[in-house]
């Protein structure tokens, strides 16, 4: 799917990240010089020090009114501007730029920015939807947590915790018991993420897939495996007094589990749309980012 030319343009940055903060105000300068309007991510301008030059919004409807968001730093500021536009009415592509490590999601490297903010302002780039997961955490004790995620969500045990025993339902049927340190459910885009290191499948992006991947199982029965997007997910953790145990969305946004507490996880109702500008397949990201297939 093509792009229309982006005339407002959100720009968010990993605040620790001077390189970041850097490239976000030289990407406004760049903008504003070949006609489209930056509007800066309130934190991100007052730690770059142009939070009197150009329009700010507060993170939570950073997205509203604009065609596109820029996101600069790495995999981890990506997916934080995923949950801002998830999160929002607005239906705004993302596109990151790569100023960390590995930057799987965040594809465009610092010396491709200006071709990357070219092929935005005349509509050049393609846009990519991806499947993101709605995940409903049920308490005994507490209202109940939503939250979405880009990659994962995440249920484990804290590093002095022992091993965590969890029931695994899918549409209502049971599937099995897990004794692991914790379970992943995965996206098809967040299989290159943690599920990847933890022995999951890789799995393209335009399969219409979720994986479940035990971390460390007791039993090396429990392989991973692959469900359709349309699988509805109930883990049932045990937890006892000696038991502690968390869910993590995305890695970004943590809550603690206690007995009895249920966590539902469904395709989300809006997927996410990524902007893509670079000509890179996603098997060369493969074999650049992850040296994949490399001998």
């Amino acid at each position: 799917m093509s792009t229309m030319p982006a005339k407002r343009v959100a720009l968010i940055a990993r605040l620790k990240l001077p390189q970041a903060l850097s490239t976000l105000a030289e990407a406004a300068e760049w903008l504003e010089a070949h006609g489209s309007t930056p509007v800066i991510e309130a934190e991100s301008a007052r730690a770059a020090g142009l939070d009197s030059r150009w329009t700010t919004a507060p993170r939570e409807s950073l997205a509203d009114g604009v065609d596109a968001v820029l996101a600069f730093g790495g995999d981890g500021t990506l997916l934080d501007a995923a949950g801002v536009v998830a999160h929002g009415p607005s239906d705004a592509p993302i596109v990151g730029v790569n100023l960390g490590r590995l930057g799987f999601l965040t594809e465009i490297d610092r010396s491709e920015l200006t071709a990357t903010l070219d092929d935005l302002v005349h509509g050049r780039g393609r846009i990519e939807t991806r499947v993101m997961l709605e995940g409903r955490v049920e308490s005994r004790a507490a209202q109940p947590t939503e939250r979405l995620a880009l990659n994962d969500i995440v249920v484990t045990r804290s590093a002095l915790s022992r091993m965590t025993e969890m029931d695994i339902i899918v549409d209502g049927q049971f599937v099995s018991e897990v004794k692991a340190d914790g379970l992943i459910v995965a996206t098809a885009t967040g299989s290159t993420a943690y599920n990847l290191s933890a022995g999951g499948p890789i799995v393209h992006p335009s399969v219409d897939a979720l994986v479940l991947t035990p971390i460390a199982p007791h039993t090396l029965t429990h392989r991973p495996l692959v469900l359709p997007a349309s699988a509805a997910i109930t883990l049932r953790p045990r937890i006892d007094a000696q038991a502690d145990v968390i869910v993590t969305f995305d890695g970004q946004y943590g809550v603690r589990l206690g007995a009895g507490d249920l966590v539902h996880i469904r395709r989300a109702k809006r997927p996410l749309r990524l902007l893509r500008t670079s000509s890179r397949t996603y098997f060369q990201m493969l074999r650049e980012k992850l040296k994949w297939g490399n001998s």
